[in-house]
């Protein structure tokens, strides 16, 4: 079935939005503007500003890119039904050229107005997300998510890089602490939508290994995820706010993992600490990346 059409009206604006995946962008966003506001030194606000609008263009044109090469993917889940392209709301070749636009972009404009440095980790962000875990990962591996869990991880070290044009050891432990965090948050929310990623023919682990070895591998990814979250306290990189918080929602974070890592297939059918674990997941970040600002700013 085709879900492209040359008779298709002009998209939507709302639907042009919603190729940037929004809602995901919001934390790529919080997580690059924290990465920034925790460097050393002062950035010009225009230019702090330049910054994150490029990392949340970069973002949208990765989801962009993503959704135009994914359509006929979307369209047999539930979860991704209505998006832009599967309903039938926007031409598929419209959509890859706003990704492309907007990735160029925003790689540009980072050059220009901040550094090389910057740049270049946002366009490797970008083709990472696109052509290494939607292309080549995606598709084939169970292993996709704790790979392209990279992707994500990037916008820290962007941030950082855009206010100091170099890479220092604190956000390459924030970028381990995104990058290990990815898998229990997604696998989370694969054991409750596996029907969708079984019926996509999409490899998920909880398709391909079954529930069990899924919650096993939550479990196990959250003692690095932790660590990662918790060192640059002992290692005299943030103060005690951070070092507090991060020992606290961290601690948190593993009692729920634990739920998840222990409980027998199909003890509930509601699933709720999974869904449990997935909702906190996201909050975690925000806590502990917004700790990360008030350390830094009350030091």
């Amino acid at each position: 079935m085709s879900i492209t059409s040359p008779l298709l009206p002009p998209a939507h604006w709302r639907d042009f939005l919603a190729l940037t995946k929004p809602r995901v962008m919001t934390l790529v966003v919080f997580t690059g503007l924290c990465g920034m506001l925790a460097a050393p030194g002062h950035i010009n606000p225009v230019l702090g500003f330049t910054a994150i609008l490029c990392i949340a263009l970069g973002a949208g044109a990765a989801g962009a890119l993503n959704q135009w090469y994914e359509a006929d993917i979307d369209a047999v889940m539930r979860r991704t039904a209505e998006r832009p392209l599967p309903a039938g709301r926007m031409d598929r070749q419209a959509a890859l050229h706003f990704g492309v636009g907007l990735g160029t972009f925003s790689v540009i404009l980072m050059g220009l107005a901040l550094n090389v440095a910057a740049a270049a980790i946002l366009a490797v962000s970008i083709l990472f997300y696109v052509l290494v875990y939607t292309v080549w990962l995606k598709p084939r591996t169970p292993q996709n998510i704790v790979i392209g869990g990279a992707a994500g991880a990037f916008p820290p070290l962007i941030g950082w890089a855009a206010a100091t044009g170099q890479v220092a050891l604190l956000p390459l432990l924030l970028f381990m602490l995104v990058f290990l965090w990815t898998p229990p948050h997604f696998w989370a929310l694969a054991l409750f939508v596996k029907t969708d990623y079984a019926n996509a023919g999409i490899p998920m682990l909880p398709v391909v290994a079954g529930e069990r070895t899924t919650r096993h591998q939550i479990g196990l990814y959250t003692i690095p995820m932790a660590a990662a979250a918790v060192l640059p306290w002992p290692l005299g990189l943030t103060g005690t706010i951070y070092g507090l918080v991060s020992l606290v929602t961290t601690a948190w974070f593993a009692l729920l993992a634990l739920r998840v890592a222990l409980r027998t297939t199909g003890a509930d059918d509601a699933m709720k600490p999974e869904k449990a674990l997935f909702k906190y997941s996201i909050l975690y970040l925000f806590v502990v990346f917004g700790a990360l600002v008030i350390d830094r700013w009350v030091a």
